[in-house]
């Protein structure tokens, strides 16, 4: 008898690659949230006895590229996590501005040009890249779920059927579970055709082992019906309409999009928003206490807001810097919010980048071409001669910080040394990170010394090809952050007096700086450490602005537990997204 000859069924596009890097890069912490004091301790003194940390689980909040992020992940999560849920972009066209507040107003606010270049369907190349980029990340998101998870994909009608296809290549067509279908009830009919009013939620299993728990919803009728005992009836008092549990099914009408409810409190007028009951639905279902749920598209932060009200663990991501903001403020609002860490691949990210363009190179030859490609973004001439004196640009010199270290004090000093032996009174510091405490106060100090400096920020978006064959990268100033802090024996109180954004004309959320009447309106969020250790930021205390409570509270108080000298960091997250620090240290008797 011939051998059965085995059918393969799979999606072909222009370029498609099945073999996915993994590149694993350590994670940087940059932030804790919640974390107790004894906790905090702990982890310090393990740190500095080199032993491997043993503290509490933490849960992850991440920004920057899932693709990077899940291949670092990898390390320590392969087959751990029991359930993932994704809505990435999928909507060619949309419309990824979201409305923010600026001081008491609202005001709509466009997404950054790397947001925008990420989350489009097209990325300029068409519906090929986007099942690459989908490829990929699919692929990893197998190798991170444990033999009991699941994936839940949310899509629509543009490109589900695709999805679908490569989930089966991926994780095998018999382990399709569901394709659910969310049908809703918004606004807009079509002349031309049906009114496209649902989406479709691939649900997929690694193995037949996946855990499930049947969920219920509420049936509801006008009166009263005899049903079975399997089936008791109840009344709701806020609907006045009496209902019975019903199983649910693969097609879900029960659940409301966010903002078709009046006076909604979960509506953060964020794209691609999903409704909490969504999530809570899918995350029962398919997890239990304790296990850990993903999603790496988070957005406004959904997905860990349920899980976290759910008592499961959690890692998010997302590229987008004001996602992850946003997805701090949501969780920083649920009471007993437990400890959470605020994570990112920082220089990890930059040196892989760097060593991917030096390949082949000299270290001597690597410097000298890193320093020209800046340079070239800043639209500056390259000099030589100098130490720390690298370009020159409209009359004033440059100098580039190291990929690897943010730009210290001590460096600054040296390069306004360098210009005044130089004879040269202009000078623009680019740095990738700088020297927590170090802000544009530091041009205040230079210009006492004769020197007119400017402290800009290289964004990100210079690791992005893309980015620089459109000639987007921009760089941008830092702020000035002015604290007032004061004694009154073991009680210190903190006040900011002043939040200071040099050069706006270069800044291009016109409609942002329009509704700008005082300097407070920069300010969105603040937190503080009181007790900083040369680690990572504590957030032991924090006021930010919400659609309820648009107003900002800007002065706080700590009362210590001892006498003693203490380090205090304050943090600003202005409404552009941007952090800025202040480092204050005080004697406490």
């Amino acid at each position: 008898m011939a051998k059965e000859e085995v059918m393969h069924t799979e999606l072909v596009w222009s370029g498609k690659r099945k073999e996915v890097d993994r590149v694993s890069l350590p994670f940087q912490t940059i932030e804790t949230v919640n974390e107790s004091k004894a906790d905090r301790e702990n982890r310090q003194m393990e740190l500095l006895s080199g032993k491997k940390p043993t503290s509490k689980w933490q849960n992850k909040l991440i920004w920057g590229d899932n693709k990077l992020v899940m291949a670092s992940l990898l390390k320590e999560f392969a087959g751990e996590i029991d359930l993932i849920y994704i809505d990435p972009p999928f909507a060619t066209g949309a419309d990824f501005s979201y409305k923010t507040n600026v001081g008491e107003e609202v005001v709509v606010k466009e997404p950054s040009i790397i947001e925008e270049l990420a989350y489009r369907d097209t990325w300029g190349k068409g519906m090929d890249s986007y099942l690459q980029m989908m490829y990929d990340r699919l692929v990893l998101m197998k190798d991170l779920l444990s033999e009991k998870g699941s994936i839940y994909i949310h899509l629509d009608w543009h490109v589900g059927h695709y999805v679908k296809l490569i989930m089966d290549e991926i994780l095998g067509k018999e382990n399709l579970v569901n394709e659910i279908i969310w049908s809703y009830k918004t606004g807009g009919i079509s002349k031309n055709a049906f009114a496209r009013k649902h989406d479709i939620i691939l649900f997929y299993s690694k193995t037949n082992k996946y855990a499930f728990n049947t969920q219920y919803y509420k049936s509801y009728q006008r009166k009263k019906y005899n049903y079975s005992k399997k089936y008791p009836e109840f009344f709701d008092e806020e609907n006045q309409m009496w209902y019975h549990k019903a199983v649910c099914r693969d097609v879900w009408d029960d659940i409301f999009v966010i903002g078709t409810e009046p006076g909604n409190p979960e509506r953060l007028d964020f794209p691609t928003q999903k409704p909490e009951a969504l999530l809570e639905r899918i995350i029962k279902a398919s997890s239990n206490e304790h296990s850990i749920v993903a999603d790496f598209f988070c957005g406004s932060g959904t997905t860990s807001a349920v899980a976290e009200k759910l008592g499961r663990r959690w890692i998010m991501c997302d590229l987008g810097r004001f996602a992850l903001h946003t997805t701090r403020k949501r969780l920083l609002q649920i009471e007993g919010c437990r400890p959470f860490e605020i994570l990112n691949l920082g220089k990890y990210e930059r040196q892989y980048w760097y060593t991917t363009i030096s390949s082949g190179k000299t270290k001597e030859q690597s410097i000298i071409e890193y320093i020209r490609f800046i340079l070239n973004l800043y639209k500056a001439e390259p000099i030589s001669g100098f130490q720390h004196l690298h370009g020159r640009k409209a009359g004033r010199v440059v100098h580039v910080g190291a990929v690897d270290a943010p730009v210290t004090l001590v460096e600054v000093e040296e390069v306004i040394d360098e210009c005044k032996k130089a004879k040269q009174d202009k000078i623009d510091i680019l740095g990738w990170e700088f020297e927590m405490g170090i802000d544009a106060e530091v041009e205040k100090q230079a210009k006492a010394k004769g020197v007119k400096l400017r402290l800009l920020k290289i964004p990100r978006e210079v690791m992005e090809k893309r980015m620089v064959e459109l000639g987007q990268v921009e760089f941008y100033d830092l702020a000035a952050l002015k604290v007032d802090m004061n004694t009154n024996k073991q009680d210190v109180t903190a006040e900011i007096k002043h939040f200071y954004i040099p050069h706006l004309d270069l800044v291009k959320e016109e409609e942002v700086r329009q509704k700008i009447k005082k300097w407070q309106d920069y300010i969105d969020y603040w937190a503080v450490d009181w007790d900083f250790k040369e680690d990572t930021f504590h957030n032991q205390w924090q006021d930010f602005r919400t659609r309820k409570e648009p107003s900002l509270e800007l002065k706080t108080k700590y009362a210590y537990d001892k006498p003693g000298r203490y380090k205090i960091v304050v943090k600003v997250v202005d409404v552009f997204g941007n952090d800025t620090t202040k480092i204050e240290e005080m004697t406490v008797k």
